[in-house]
């Protein structure tokens, strides 16, 4: 479903329409056909179409997470340990839960090579305290953007430590896909100047 209006609506998505999200992905996303993913969201959110998918196409193994493990963040984070996951997508609110938790944890949960957020505006310097721990083993960290309308993910961005440590606030969305083009538009679908406020519109 696509419910950023606050009334759900079902959308429709073809084969296609996946195949084309990894075929285009796989240029700047590099799993390994051992990299463990977790399946995190119910399939009535988009974003778990990336983690199912991600993980058959890939050829890696996918964690389903039960939905009572969902609730409860320190038996998420034991399951991530347990499992040893390397591929993990959350939305940056249930993320800011598992920092606290892996910080205080005994063991860490390092087996993480790739942590994608999307979902949600993701505010880069709420993630500085877990950098700063982890620095030495930090995982890829990657900011996408998308909607259910054009297949989960449109936008790309992998955040450097330098972006989280000095960040201004900003919640820096990236560039497009390589098959996706995105410009920022006023009401009458006029491009806007560079620094200019306006909607972005997806095509491809």
């Amino acid at each position: 479903t696509s419910g950023s209006t606050g009334k759900p609506k079902g959308v429709g998505i073809t084969q296609q329409n996946l195949a084309r999200l990894f075929e285009s992905a796989w240029a700047v996303f590099e799993p390994a056909y051992d990299d463990v993913w977790s399946v995190f969201h119910s399939y009535a959110f988009d974003f778990s179409v990336w983690e199912i998918f991600g993980a058959l196409v890939s050829g890696g193994r996918a964690v389903v997470v039960p939905l009572m493990v969902t609730r409860d963040t320190e038996a998420f984070h034991n399951l991530l340990v347990r499992e040893g996951v390397t591929v993990l997508s959350q939305t940056p609110t249930a993320f800011q839960t598992l920092i606290q938790v892996d910080l205080a944890a005994s063991v860490a949960a390092r087996a993480l090579r790739h942590i994608i957020f999307g979902g949600e505006e993701l505010k880069s310097a709420a993630l500085a305290p877990w950098v700063r721990a982890c620095e030495d083993q930090l995982p890829q960290l990657v900011n996408m953007y998308g909607i259910t309308e054009t297949t989960v993910h449109v936008t790309w961005r992998e955040l450097a430590v330098e972006d989280i440590l000095s960040s201004d606030g900003q919640s820096p969305v990236g560039h497009a896909l390589p098959d996706m083009l995105i410009s920022v538009m006023d009401k009458n679908a006029n491009a806007v100047p560079a620094g200019g406020v306006g909607e972005l519109m997806v095509g491809g």
